[in-house]
């Protein structure tokens, strides 16, 4: 339903869902409420409502309360990174993993002595039932309260069959422990396969009982544990930012926490540090380090009246910087907004485990009541009848369902790891198959990110090497990366530089000094027509070429006459045009996505074999050109390195961030490409598509299993020994299916398919100074 103009928008932290299935519940209950239009992330544990003004915060509450849940305003992403927040969201997790940790103690010589009959001493039964209730009691307690939960409520999940399933196991090894035949001295499990009724009196369950929880808690940990990763992003977003400034109040220099800092105040940034908050510059003039937010690799030049954002770095001089906005209001605090409204806005993973169970559970438990009240009915007896019952809801247990996403998961994302490729999720799986569009952001993913001099041209008649030694030595007395990439070029192919003397940095324009006794210029045309020195026209001609391709040309005058054009750009990275090659293999559409010039981002395009370009895109407009090809239906993946790129990664249907990147952008995508190699992301997708296949294929044989043996069990065909068997080999199939995962190999160049792009020599991407 659509929401008025006067409609209120809040985020409710969601308690207590242990399932895709368990969202689903919330936003349908949420959506029965005239006027409100709710989506609830699984992933996060947040529900973003939209509601009009006549409805309650508290009756919003009461609604997901009355499905089972709990619900909260969300704290404020401030406190997320610390305090009381993190010690309950880290409580939860080692709750769990300290019932996994009792679970597996105990479960494993409950299961050992049930299958080995040698090793089935007298009593050993006993023991058995010593070792299983502490696993079926403690470690198995989340899925009994949250079954109690569902059934208050009138539904069912996989919880419930857990819980149901493992206390039948429990209770008839009970009774046929104290009332049956099972615990008298001397008693064996031995290994009939044969199909012939029973009565069950001298049959114990509590192998699969304690086993089941222990397989089925070692899943529900690495799925919690990757889901708390959840809320990173926007900690190493609010990270980014200084933590203490230095004001001016009353002429006097102060040191003051961010906190404190006021729109209007005057502050201080010394070369090197952070500024503190968005602002004007009131006094001084510096080249700003503005990559972290918004990819560009040059430095851009400041002076008073220019505009700053905090969280970027003052590269050059100091800077006196009148705060405009502070807090939320900050371009830092909306960015890590987008990267939470995009996490919120994806769509909800319903794993297909969960989705099936909605029906499976049901019909299992129908089944097992159908059968226990057929054979009393029959006159077979209540202990056959209980017989039969028991071994339908065991022989239903999910245990190799338990097994069939974490050990495909762990067995992919180990491979993964090890050819450089972190998966975050089995949420990140499902959305490889669909993507058919890459949108590969420029500056640290397809280029390297910083700056390379990559050409000199000298006027007739003068030595490169000579002219390079002199404009290296003095732009190495520089700050500016330029300046330092010139400087680097110069000792690379000059050798050692020369002395610098009466240096001086000329505003805008460049530097200017003396290197060995002899007058040396560097920087824009500009200077050096200030000293009455031209370009010649083959020098001008240079200029123009150079600036064509999309490369920065800076040019030299020595003893009064101009010498030479050296350009500098960011290179783009070698191994970018196969890469592109590997990923129009597998059926993407590659699209760079850029805030610099339409020119510059061409040039980058052409040189690796991209056909679309988007250019000159704000870092907020990149979230928005991500939604509008989604519009158009296509399903995007995204590739970047920078806090700008966040935003995109998180709303993208595949993020992929560079892991030479920002931590942010690491955080905010679902998979992590360690090496920062291109080439890597096609290799990302390949794996991420295989363990896939065997997530699936493991859930169609742990249900073909459940779903095959259930008729045997409800006629009383299976006895203990062959149920245990089969769910032991279906556990087994399971691992060894996912094991093939660990024979992935990544694209050699010879098996890329497709001949890559050539690399234009020496092709760059643009700077300015």
């Amino acid at each position: 339903m659509s929401t008025d103009a006067t409609s209120e928008r809040i985020e409710l932290a969601i308690g207590g869902m242990t399932c895709a299935s368990c969202a689903a519940r919330v936003e349908k209950r949420l959506n029965k409420l005239e006027g409100v239009t709710a989506t609830v992330n699984y992933a996060t544990e947040k529900a973003r409502v939209e509601y009009p003004e006549g409805i309650a915060l508290e009756e919003l509450i009461a609604q997901v309360e009355k499905a089972g849940y709990t619900a909260e305003p969300p704290a404020p992403p401030e406190s997320e990174s610390g305090g009381d927040g993190a010690t309950a969201e880290d409580d939860g997790l080692t709750s769990l993993r300290q019932r996994l940790i009792t679970s597996i103690v105990l479960a494993v010589p409950v299961i050992a002595m049930a299958m080995v009959p040698a090793w089935q001493f007298e009593s050993w039964q006993w023991l058995s039932l010593t070792l299983a209730a502490p696993v079926v009691v403690y470690a198995g307690w989340p899925f009994h309260k949250a079954a109690w939960t569902n059934l208050r409520h009138g539904a069912a999940t996989m919880d419930t069959l857990v819980s149901v399933g493992t206390l039948a196991a429990f209770g008839w090894s009970l009774w046929a422990l104290f009332f049956g035949t099972a615990g008298e001295p001397g008693m064996k499990h031995g290994f009939e396969f044969s199909m012939t009724r029973t009565d069950g009196s001298m049959n114990i369950y509590l192998e699969a009982a304690a086993g089941v929880i222990a397989f089925i808690l070692a899943g529900r940990y690495f799925e919690q544990r990757s889901k708390r990763r959840a809320g990173a992003a926007l900690r190493s977003l609010l990270e980014l930012g200084a933590k203490e400034v230095s004001v001016l109040r009353d002429g006097r220099e102060e040191r003051i926490a961010v906190e404190d800092l006021a729109a209007g105040d005057v502050f201080i940034v010394r070369p090197g540090e952070k500024i503190a908050t968005d602002g004007v510059v009131e006094e001084g003039s510096s080249a700003v380090d503005a990559s972290l937010l918004t990819g560009e690799s040059v430095p851009v030049e400041v002076a008073p009246g220019d505009t700053v954002t905090g969280a970027t770095v003052n590269a050059g001089g100091r800077l006196l910087i009148r705060a405009t906005r502070v807090g939320s209001d900050t371009q830092l605090a909306q960015m890590a907004r987008l990267v939470e409204d995009a996490q919120n806005g994806k769509a909800k993973v319903q794993r297909l485990a969960d989705r099936i169970s909605g029906i499976f559970v049901p019909i299992v438990i129908a089944i097992a009541v159908g059968t226990l009240g057929f054979w009393i009915g029959t006159g077979n007896g209540l202990a056959a009848a209980f017989t039969a019952a028991v071994a339908v809801l065991i022989i239903a247990c999910p245990c190799a369902l338990g097994l069939a996403t974490p050990t495909a998961l762990m067995v992919g994302t180990g491979r993964g790891a090890q050819l450089g490729i972190l998966i975050k999720g089995p949420e990140v799986l499902e959305s490889t198959h669909a993507i058919d569009t890459v949108v590969l952001d420029k500056t640290g993913t397809v280029t390297t990110g910083k700056m390379a001099m990559i050409d000199v041209i000298t006027a007739e008649g003068v030595d490169a090497a000579e002219v390079l030694k002199l404009a290296g030595a003095l732009e190495n007395a520089s700050e500016h990366p330029i300046a330092q990439a010139i400087a680097a070029g110069a000792v690379e192919r000059a050798g050692e530089l020369g002395t610098v003397e009466d240096f001086a940095n000329v505003e805008g324009l460049g530097v200017q000094g003396l290197v060995d006794g002899r007058g040396v210029l560097v920087g824009r045309p500009q200077l050096l027509a200030e000293w009455s020195q031209h370009l010649t026209p083959e020098l001008e001609r240079a200029m123009t070429d150079a600036q064509a391709r999309g490369h920065t040309a800076v040019a030299v005058g020595v003893d009064g006459e101009a010498k030479a054009v050296i350009t500098v750009a960011d290179q783009v990275k070698p191994t970018s045009a196969e890469a592109i090659a590997r990923l129009r293999k597998l059926g993407l559409r590659p699209v760079l996505l850029t805030g610099d010039s339409e020119a510059v981002a061409r040039t980058v395009a052409d040189s690796v074999g991209i056909e679309e370009v988007i250019a000159e895109v704000l870092p907020a407009g990149k979230v928005e050109v991500i939604k509008r090809l989604q519009d158009e239906g296509r399903t995007v993946a995204m590739v970047g390195d920078g806090v700008n790129d966040a935003a995109a990664l998180a709303q993208a249907d595949l993020g992929l961030a560079m892991g030479t990147g920002t931590d942010v952008a690491i955080e905010a995508s679902d998979l992590t490409l360690v090496s920062g190699d291109l080439r890597a992301a096609a290799d990302a997708i390949r794996l991420s598509r295989r363990t896939l296949r065997t997530i699936k294929g493991n859930l169609f044989w742990a249900f073909a299993y459940n779903v095959g043996a259930l008729p045997l069990a409800a006629t009383g065909l299976l006895n203990p020994m062959i149920a245990g068997g089969a769910m032991a080999f279906s556990s087994v199939f399971v691992v060894g299916n996912s094991l093939r995962l660990r024979r992935f190999k990544p694209l050699t160049a010879a098996g890329a398919g497709a001949a890559p792009a050539p690399v234009k020599p020496k092709e760059a991407v643009p700077a300015t100074r």
